[in-house]
């Protein structure tokens, strides 16, 4: 009776143990860096600017060949909002080709296939064709203050809310949301040109060029702006980062780790670009997100991971590295089955801040 007693509570313990170990296993992600890694890190441009360098250098230093030119004088059109039934603005003299009252509010809203004008009181003033062109600087309701004109846009039946304005404007409204209006005046110079560079070699198709967000650059108009990154902006106007007589798309993020990327491993599917070489970024330690950690439980891994492995989860093995050394392919190894990813599709699964990541479970 008491042998078999001790052998109970022996085994009691070992599966309590075993219980305890299981219920504190966890994955933990060690990780260098903020965002895609290619091109300017932001934090190392601040750091080189701490440290004495001029925008020029900082440009220089991390997109390789290439030189300063001047960007030409076109339009930009960003697009703000969609699907909407009617957009109210105030402060513009002239709408549809003719002149209204600045201090007055009006809208545009959608007509049989265009837009028309309509008056503070909700009356039909005219019809503006496909779209409706509001100019001078003004206020668009539910947005804010812009530069330019507020276009709108007739598409299959809503529209398409628009703001038409010259490059530098357009990069007064972009530099203070990319990068804290704070920083050393270096810094913010070489922001103005590379967000300069980037909105005019990424145009897109269509009825406009840009997103006012990350799928483009934020946005923010002038109600946005700061005066610190608005005298960037003039300090650098029409300046843009080159390369062969055109001008390079110059891909930015927030904080490298330590070493940027190549453009063809930053990217899943990236073209390799002489000018978007891995560089090495020794200030970039200023950033609080140049080294992280996660730690993740086994169920929430499995979890995020669903769908990429069979089984149990055991291991994420590492197939290929760039050249930081980012993860460009892995697989997702479980007891019954495996996946190949990107890294990019594993940084998005556990929203890491990026794919310089190494996987330990224990």
């Amino acid at each position: 009776m008491r042998l078999v007693t001790r052998t109970t509570m022996t085994l009691l313990a070992t599966v309590a143990m075993l219980a305890a170990a299981t219920a504190h296993a966890s994955w933990t992600v060690k990780g260098h860096g903020f965002g895609h890694g290619v091109g300017l890190s932001q934090y190392g441009a601040f750091g080189f600017a701490e440290n004495g360098r001029n925008y020029r250098e900082i440009l220089g230093h991390y997109y390789k060949h290439t030189k300063l030119g001047e960007a030409g004088v076109e339009p930009i059109r960003v697009l703000l909002d969609s699907g909407r039934g009617s957009v109210a603005f105030s402060g513009a003299g002239k709408a549809c080709g003719r002149s209204i009252n600045v201090e007055r509010r009006y809208s545009f809203a959608p007509s049989a296939g265009g837009i028309e004008l309509r008056s503070p009181d909700g009356d039909r003033i005219r019809s503006c064709g496909l779209e409706g062109k509001a100019s001078r600087d003004l206020k668009i309701a539910g947005a804010g203050r812009f530069r330019g004109a507020l276009v709108a846009r007739n598409q299959g039946g809503s529209l398409l809310v628009i703001n038409q304005l010259g490059v530098e404007p357009y990069v007064k409204g972009v530099v203070a949301n990319e990068m804290p209006s704070s920083w050393h005046k270096q810094a913010l110079r070489a922001q103005a040109v590379v967000a300069r560079s980037y909105a005019l070699a990424t145009e897109r198709e269509g009825p406009f060029d840009h997103y006012a967000d990350t799928r483009s650059q934020v946005y923010g108009g002038r109600s946005s702006e700061a005066r610190t990154t608005n005298r960037a902006v003039d300090a650098t106007a029409r300046e843009v980062v080159e390369y062969n007589g055109e001008t390079a798309i110059t891909y930015y993020h927030s904080t490298s780790g330590g070493l940027t990327e190549n453009s063809e491993f930053g990217f899943s599917g990236g073209n390799a670009i002489p000018y978007l070489k891995s560089v090495e970024d020794p200030f970039d330690d200023a950033s609080p997100v140049h080294n992280w950690n996660e730690t993740y439980s086994d169920e929430k891994m499995e979890s995020e991971l669903t769908g990429l492995f069979n089984g149990r989860l055991e291991k994420i093995e590492v197939i290929e590295r760039g050249r930081s050394p980012r993860i460009v392919r892995a697989r997702v190894v479980g007891s019954s089955g495996s996946h190949t990813v990107t890294g990019d599709t594993l940084r998005a699964r556990l929203e890491l801040r990026s794919t310089w990541a190494r996987f330990k479970h224990r």
